[in-house]
């Protein structure tokens, strides 16, 4: 077999896993419509959220997640060893707000790296069985916030799946992290919508508390600083107890990094966790990055061989196919203004797998 016939055989089969995941995965996302008939009657909810160092944030968030129109509700929230104004604020907070439960963290513990002891903390002191989650740096779409996330935790579901997105700005860098944002967001409601989930994002999460301490709570993973959200449902989550909530009056917005630095420390906390996912959900997640990477590289050397119209005829297939399936997905991510930059940005995706290769091999000890 010559070297381009296997080129041209590997590009094909790198096409055809692209489009099977296109076709019969993300699909169900972009065909995917609430079910919530009866709607569930309100339960008491606590709404947890870790601070550190976060007084300005809080300033202006706080009230957000204390105004919510919902009858019984509190928020507790976990100074953790701040060095800031941050407890000054929340009892200024507390004052008006008899809601607001403080937990004050004042001595650090070399043992107890990241945000999962600060977050079991909080959690122990919550008085409800039904915990959302979400962070100080997070603003919640409206007031209806908290009703939506519940209104999904049934009978039979014990944990809901929300979105985080970022706010828009104009510019390079927030387009690039909203659309990994958007991407991201498909893989994990893509996979929980067909039976697989495997992570959420802890700006915007709901679990029975319950379900927590029969998991053990973050014991199995917390050796490992980062991890609260995503590890915690790789462990516990299955189709049975885990759905998805895409309405838009669910989303928690969050101010995005506004310097590549910045932005790519972020996502280094963040991809040091997928090591310790499931054989299952590391085969399905790979594979889906490896066919992406192979369908450009490969066909990149197609064209530099000669083989243009080969390129063109399973690119062109593709783009269309993902063309289409976005269009439904990013109107219900609120999202659709990526859709023109679809084909620049799904290129950009292949830089970005090359930049953060290393962490999935080496790993990051960065802390929260």
């Amino acid at each position: 077999m010559t070297i381009p016939i296997l080129i041209i055989l590997l590009f094909v089969a790198a096409t055809a896993v692209q489009l099977w995941y296109w076709l019969f995965v993300f699909s169900k996302m972009a065909r995917w419509k609430a079910d919530k008939t009866p709607v569930p009657e309100p339960v008491p909810v606590s709404i947890v959220i870790c601070a550190k160092n976060e007084a300005e944030n809080l300033k202006k968030n706080l009230g957000h997640f204390l105004n919510q129109n919902y009858p019984f509700f509190e928020v507790v929230v976990v100074n953790d060893n701040s060095t800031d104004e941050t407890l000054n604020v929340l009892l200024e907070f507390q004052k008006v707000s008899p809601i607001l439960h403080i937990v004050n963290r004042q001595q650090p513990d070399p043992k107890q790296v990241g945000k999962k002891f600060a977050l079991a903390a909080g959690i122990a002191k919550t008085t409800n069985n039904v915990l959302l989650l979400s962070d100080a740096d997070c603003t919640p779409r409206n007031s209806d916030w908290l009703r939506s996330m519940q209104s999904f935790l049934t009978k039979d579901k014990s944990i809901v799946l929300g979105y985080g997105p970022y706010f828009k700005e104009k510019t390079v860098l927030n387009t690039f992290i909203r659309y990994e944002t958007v991407w991201t967001a498909i893989q994990y409601f893509s996979f929980a919508i067909w039976g697989h989930p495997y992570m959420g994002v802890g700006r915007n999460m709901m679990y029975r508390k319950s379900l927590f301490y029969e998991a053990g709570g973050f014991q199995s993973h917390e050796h490992i600083a980062s991890g609260d959200d995503d590890l915690f449902i790789n462990a516990i989550a299955h189709l049975n107890n885990t759905t998805v909530n895409i309405d838009e009056e669910s989303f928690v917005h969050s101010e995005p990094k506004r310097t590549w630095v910045a932005w790519y420390r972020q996502k280094t906390r963040h991809y040091s966790t997928s090591t310790s996912y499931r054989l299952t959900h590391k085969m399905l997640l790979g594979l889906l990055s490896a066919s992406h990477f192979g369908h450009l590289f490969l066909g990149t050397l197609l064209i530099i061989l000669g083989y243009v119209p080969i390129f063109l005829i399973g690119y062109i297939i593709r783009m269309s196919i993902i063309l289409l399936v976005s269009r439904y997905i990013l109107r219900k991510l609120d999202e659709y203004s990526l859709w023109f930059w679809l084909p620049v940005l799904d290129v950009a995706m292949v830089l970005y797998y090359i930049i953060f290769a290393p962490i999935l091999f080496f790993g990051n000890k960065n802390k929260w």
